[in-house]
């Protein structure tokens, strides 16, 4: 048993609450800090809940004092309301939490962004991704994990008609996304989170990077169940 914490931001979300079931089902970790706008009902015993304001995260420097943090936060300009708002939720709060791990000699820094991912992008939502990234390599972290997810499939909260559509069709078209078309193929949540505790585990250092393929094939490394729960197996 090796005595890891962590810490998630965005438990909440389709990526997150999926990572909150592997990392509590693992006996790597002793303790799982969740940094939520509103309280949480906790499923594990090991998860310890924060009500938090995203505008200050300064305030819970010390929650940062951990082994690893994944960071999953994201939302919608629908949602959001304006791009200034979904920036804000998109990449201010996603740079303060990796300055504050910074700050606290975080071992690894765990974050999703999304295909395409480009500062430069004419699209707005790729721009942020991209800048995040930037800043991420700017920052000089330890160890950076960035998953860039294609179109994510899983339950979410609200309902979204455009996404939803095209889950399905990408769920049916799924045999002609091979070759080098397989990176655009949609992926499961719960293959982003298992990846993601993969790469959690591991010794690399500096900073990497995951498309939709080879997160597929990090999440196949790992089998998690009731006799061996942090079985990492190499395929």
């Amino acid at each position: 048993m090796i005595n890891k914490k962590a810490l998630i931001l965005g438990a909440t979300g389709m990526v997150g609450t999926q990572l909150v079931k592997e990392l509590g089902k693992s006996k790597i970790y002793s303790e799982i800090h969740l940094l939520t706008r509103r309280a949480l009902k906790l499923a594990y015993p090991k998860c310890i809940g924060h009500v938090v304001d995203f505008d200050n995260l300064s305030k819970y420097a010390d929650l940062f004092k951990v082994t690893d943090v994944f960071i999953c936060l994201g939302t919608t300009i629908k949602k959001a309301k304006s791009k200034e708002a979904f920036r804000k939720v998109d990449y201010d709060y996603v740079i303060e939490a990796a300055r504050l791990a910074k700050t606290s000699n975080v071992e690894k820094i765990l974050v999703i962004t999304a295909m395409g991912a480009n500062s430069k992008s004419k699209f707005f939502y790729s721009r942020v991704k991209g800048d995040v990234e930037g800043t991420l390599q700017h920052l000089a972290l330890n160890t950076v994990h960035i998953f860039r997810p294609s179109l994510l499939l899983g339950e979410r909260k609200e309902f979204r008609a455009g996404e939803k559509i095209s889950g399905l069709l990408s769920t049916f078209a799924k045999f002609v996304f091979v070759g080098p078309l397989r990176p655009y193929r949609a992926i499961e949540a719960n293959k982003v989170a298992a990846a993601m505790y993969v790469a959690a585990q591991t010794t690399a250092k500096g900073y990497h990077f995951y498309d939709s393929a080879e997160i597929e094939e990090l999440a196949q490394r790992v089998t998690i169940n009731s006799d061996h729960p942090d079985k990492i197996v190499k395929k």
